[in-house]
């Protein structure tokens, strides 16, 4: 059984990363709250990766998606994401998100469209509780990453389950619409 996922750091170090084209998830988890922010990073066409001490660049041009997830008891609910503090930050505005409001009253906001980057992008080391992965693009990917957002929102994020099922499929379907790789990156 081929695998699906890899944590980035390590197919980096085994050089099992992707060249062609791949996806990476990376995560930020607030200390003592389930505030958590999300990026989606889609990949194709790599010309050369290398570590920095942030983490790895990749010579590629990239597509990125952000996912903020807001407890209810978050302080600052009012305050555009792109202005708040850094660890809060994401650089959209409530109009570029799509905002779901779970039963337990946590905001997931997920953007409408992918920021892109053209020539180099870095990912950053996770630190803590954090992680990046690089999901390989099988033809179950779109499954495979509806499931691992749909368990990560619930038991991470503390989404309940009806509500992380729901925010999975809408996130993954942005994803599928905006970030594939057909006409954007692969020739033929």
């Amino acid at each position: 059984m081929a695998v699906k996922a890899m944590d980035l750091f390590e197919a980096y170090t085994q050089d099992k990363l992707p060249k062609d084209q791949g996806y990476i998830v990376s995560s930020f988890f607030a200390e003592n709250t389930a505030y958590s922010k999300y990026e989606i990073v889609s990949y194709s066409g790599v010309k050369s990766i290398y570590p920095t001490e942030e983490g790895l660049t990749f010579q590629s041009n990239g597509k990125k998606i952000h996912v903020l997830v807001e407890p209810m008891s978050y302080n600052y609910k009012s305050m555009e994401p792109y202005v708040r503090n850094t660890e809060d930050q994401i650089p959209l505005r409530f109009s570029e998100l799509d905002i779901v409001t779970a039963k337990n009253q946590t905001r997931v906001m997920m953007a409408k469209n992918p920021i892109e980057s053209f020539s180099s992008f870095t990912i950053l080391k996770p630190t803590g509780i954090n992680f990046a992965l690089v999901f390989y693009h099988l033809p179950d990917l779109f499954e495979t990453l509806t499931m691992f957002f749909e368990k990560t929102f619930n038991k991470e994020a503390g989404i309940p389950q009806a509500d992380a099922t729901k925010c999975a499929k809408h996130l993954v379907d942005t994803v599928k619409k905006t970030m594939d790789f057909k006409g954007d990156f692969v020739s033929g």
